[in-house]
C-alpha cells in the first residue's frame, strides 16, 4: 500500500489511474478504523481498482464542545487494516494541507442540513460537505463509499454530488454491527463498561420499532412512543432526538408511505451514538422492506 501525503502526489496518483481506464474508488475516512471501515473497503475492491482510502479527521465538522482534541487517533492500527483489506492507495495529509493559511472557502446544503444532526451539531455538515468535496475533487473518483450509520451525511454528501454536477456516484453501505446490535462505530471506544452495555438501547428501541411496524403499524407518533418507551427505561441513556423522518427531505412524515428513515441520537454518558432504520413500501400493499 502506498502512502500519500500531498495534495499534488494525491492528485497525480489518481490522473495516471484515470488516464489507464481504471475505475478508481475512495474510501473516506476519519481513522480509528473498525469492521464497518472494513466493509466499505471490500465493497469498493468489488467494483474499483485502484481503490484509495484518506485519513482525515476533519477540524471543521467539530464543534467548539466536541471531541476533537481526543478523538481516537490509531493510524498504525489503522494502516495494517487498510493494507490487509487490499487498499491500494492511502491519502493522509495533514491538516495545513487541506486547509492552508487563508482558506475561506466553504460548503453548504440548504435545507436538509439544518434538521436532527445539523440542529444538534452547528457547523458540522458544512465541515463534512466542505472537506468530502475537497477529496472527491482532488482524487476525482468514479465512486465514494460511505455507511448509512450516517444517514443524513450521505443524504447530504448525495446532494453536493449532484448539485455540483460531480463525477463521482456516492454508494451508502449497509450498518456493520456488534453481536449485540451496537452499531460499529470509532467513538464507541469512549465507552465505559455500563455505559457500552446500556448503549445496546439503540439497536433495542429500533427492534422494537421493527416489530411494529411488521404488525402493520405505519403511524410515525405511535412509532416515536415506543422508541421513547425502549430509551427512556434505560437509566443511563439521554435521548437526543428520536424521530421517524422522510429519506429524502429528512422532514418528519405523518404516515409512512415512500421510503423513511428511524433516527435516533443518544448519549451514554458524555459520549453521543447515532443509529437507524431504513424503510422502503415494497409496492402499493402496504409491505415495507425494513434495513436494520
Amino acid at each position: 500500500m502506498e502512502t500519500i501525503r500531498t495534495i499534488a502526489w494525491m492528485k497525480e496518483s489518481a490522473r495516471q489511474g484515470r488516464a489507464e481506464g481504471r475505475v478508481i474508488g475512495l474510501v473516506p475516512t476519519m481513522g480509528a478504523l473498525h469492521a464497518g471501515h472494513v466493509a466499505l473497503v471490500e465493497r469498493a475492491k468489488r467494483e474499483c481498482s485502484p481503490v484509495i482510502a484518506s485519513i482525515f479527521v476533519n477540524p471543521k465538522q467539530f464543534g467548539p464542545k466536541e471531541d476533537f482534541a481526543k478523538y481516537p487517533r490509531t493510524l498504525e492500527a489503522d494502516s495494517g487494516k487498510l493494507s490487509a483489506a487490499g487498499v491500494d492507495t492511502l491519502f493522509l495529509p495533514d491538516a495545513a494541507e487541506i486547509y492552508p493559511g487563508g482558506f475561506r472557502t466553504y460548503v453548504n446544503v440548504d435545507g436538509v442540513s439544518e434538521r436532527l444532526e445539523g440542529r444538534s451539531r452547528p457547523g458540522h455538515f458544512r465541515g463534512v460537505a466542505t472537506v468530502v468535496l475537497k477529496l472527491l475533487e482532488i482524487v476525482q473518483p468514479q465512486f465514494a463509499y460511505f455507511g448509512r450509520k450516517d444517514a443524513q451525511q450521505v443524504r447530504i454528501i448525495s446532494q453536493m454530488a449532484r448539485d455540483l454536477n460531480l463525477d463521482t456516484q456516492i454508494a451508502a453501505c449497509p450498518i456493520v454491527r456488534e453481536a449485540d446490535g451496537l452499531a460499529l462505530s470509532s467513538r464507541n471506544a469512549y465507552l465505559g463498561g455500563e455505559e457500552r452495555r446500556a448503549a445496546t438501547v439503540l439497536h433495542r428501541a429500533l427492534s422494537a420499532a421493527r416489530a411494529e411496524l411488521a404488525t402493520g403499524t405505519r403511524d410515525p407518533l405511535h412509532l416515536q412512543t415506543v422508541l421513547r418507551k425502549v430509551l427512556e427505561a434505560e437509566p443511563l441513556a439521554a435521548v437526543d432526538y428520536a424521530e421517524i423522518v422522510d429519506a429524502d427531505t429528512f422532514e418528519p412524515v405523518t404516515r409512512i408511505a415512500r421510503p423513511c428513515y428511524v433516527l435516533l441520537a443518544v448519549f451514554l454518558g458524555k459520549t453521543r451514538l447515532i443509529d437507524n432504520l431504513y424503510l422502503e413500501p415494497k409496492d402499493d400493499s402496504g409491505e415495507l422492506s425494513v434495513q436494520l
